[in-house]
């Protein structure tokens, strides 16, 4: 996942050199934000996908396109994501963007439990 994550930072043109002395976090801030952006949005489309299992389940013939259905999923995913970090202060930081997660997990957990 990082790796695929570097890859389009550095198309982007993000610098995505490590700190030494935390190699987990990168040296620049904006990218740390992305990185921690990137992951909440994966998180959040494979909740999102395990509520719909058999759309997105391997199949011997896997169509070349994407389905209709599947790609308002994950065009509804991105969206919420979207939202999420677009309310999000510019001078929040990594605890904004933390708090942003938080509240994307708990409206997925009310959203199970209204399911249930």
């Amino acid at each position: 996942m990082r790796q695929a994550f570097e890859a389009w930072a550095q198309r982007d043109g993000h610098i995505v050199r490590r700190r030494e002395d935390k190699p987990e976090e990168y040296l620049v801030y904006e990218t740390q934000r992305r990185w921690l952006i990137w992951q909440a949005a994966l998180a959040h489309g494979q909740k999102t996908a395990a509520e719909v299992p058999q759309k997105f389940a391997p199949s011997e013939n896997p169509p070349q396109k994407m389905q209709a259905d599947e790609a308002s999923v994950r065009n509804r995913v991105l969206n919420e994501v979207l939202d999420a970090f677009s309310e999000l202060d510019d001078n929040a930081g990594v605890e904004g963007i933390v708090k942003v997660i938080q509240n994307l997990k708990k409206k997925h957990r009310a959203a199970a439990e209204e399911k249930a």
